[in-house]
């Protein structure tokens, strides 16, 4: 048996209860007390994640190049910008949605952060369309690998009193970006002091709440993460894990990959057409995607509402009378709303909002609605 990789947080897990499981081959807590409670804590103050196990990528590459292999445009992309995009197969399958940082490390850089599931694919399909490159540009100004998760930890830090968190006691040395923390823009990313620690430091997350991640050398991330907790707990917030980190995703409608996302599905069906950029570039799997963003007649990703309390599940099948038109992706029983919640692909016909519909849990088939996504938006809860 393949031993687990390891966070360099792995220990404080281990010492604070942290329920510890294999997940993407990493070694990862699901929770310290309850889901739903470190759920609520981070809806309702702020939680504390460890995020480690993603993939972080580096490139000083031509642009043409990076932007040849993602389906959203990176060449207009500012510094201290990020963009989310996915990487697209010849087919139009996703194989992988990603965060694009512009200008971090340096000015002529790009970072990207992958899920941990993908990371080796993405790292081999990236150095494979890298060769390509070569052979038909001559360019030798390449540089590209995953060094950056080689000896660095990330955390998220989540929640409406995120930014209490952060701005006492992150300050901001990238001239680029005004130096007060509550300025920071959504999406943008720069390089920051933690106490004397560097961090790159971003205003992003996937939970819904407002928040930010950081990006640490591993040695001080238990530094780092301790003060982190320890300001969160003053402001009613907590350590959370995986567990909470999904149910948060979920009520706000965010694709997992391997649930919502994979290489059989395209981007229009999983509702993320803003993260393609079809007019005026060439990119991998642009062909297939033109055709697919007319395509009507395709399953569509949806958001279901449980009338009772069982839970449907990745698989269940989804019915319109006694015909089966579709299939669960996710489903929880969602802590904000107190009720079961799922996400699902749909065929054409069943997927307006407030379409009945039965889903099939171990062989009982249990009302559902089709209800606008996401079901969960700051500030609302309904």
């Amino acid at each position: 048996m393949t031993e687990l990789l390891r966070t360099p947080l792995y220990d404080w897990h281990i010492a604070h209860g942290g329920r510890m499981v294999d997940f993407a081959g990493w070694s990862m807590p699901v929770q310290y007390t309850s889901i739903a409670e470190e759920h609520n804590a981070t809806r309702n103050a702020v939680g504390v994640f460890d995020i480690s196990h993603m993939g972080r990528l580096q490139f000083y590459v031509p642009v043409p190049f990076l932007d040849s292999i993602v389906t959203r445009r990176v060449d207009d992309m500012k510094a201290t910008r990020i963009r989310y995009s996915l990487i697209c197969n010849e087919q139009g399958g996703i194989l992988d949605d990603v965060l694009i940082y512009a200008g971090i490390p340096q000015p002529n850089a790009f970072s990207m952060v992958v899920n941990s599931s993908n990371h080796q694919k993405v790292v081999d399909w990236v150095k494979r369309h890298e060769v390509a490159w070569h052979e038909r540009h001559r360019e030798s100004t390449f540089s590209f690998g995953d060094v950056i998760s080689r000896g660095t930890a990330m955390l998220a830090v989540q929640g409406p009193k995120a930014i209490d968190v952060i701005a006492s006691s992150v300050s901001i040395t990238d001239d680029r970006l005004p130096n007060d923390v509550r300025r920071l823009r959504y999406y943008t990313c720069c390089i920051a002091y933690f106490g004397e620690d560097q961090v790159w430091l971003s205003r992003t997350g996937y939970t819904g709440e407002d928040g930010f991640e950081l990006i640490c050398d591993a040695e001080a991330s238990e530094r780092i993460w301790t003060q982190c907790i320890e300001k969160a707990t003053g402001l009613g917030g907590m350590a959370a894990g995986l567990g909470a980190r999904d149910t948060l995703r979920l009520e706000a409608a965010m694709p997992l990959y391997g649930h919502e996302l994979s290489e059989t599905i395209n981007p229009y069906q999983a509702g993320l057409g803003f993260a393609v950029n079809l007019e005026g570039r060439e990119f991998v799997g642009r062909e297939a995607l033109v055709r697919f963003a007319a395509d009507k007649s395709q399953p569509m990703r949806v958001g279901l509402q449980v009338d009772g309390k069982r839970v449907p599940r990745q698989g269940c099948p989804v019915l319109q009378g006694d015909e089966v038109v579709g299939e669960v992706t996710s489903g929880t029983f969602s802590p904000t709303f107190g009720r079961p919640i799922a996400m699902a692909y749909v065929r054409p016909s069943a997927h307006a909002v407030g379409t009945k519909l039965a889903v099939d849990i171990r062989g009982t088939h249990c009302a559902v609605v089709v209800v606008p996504l996401p079901f969960y938006e700051r500030g609302k809860k309904t």
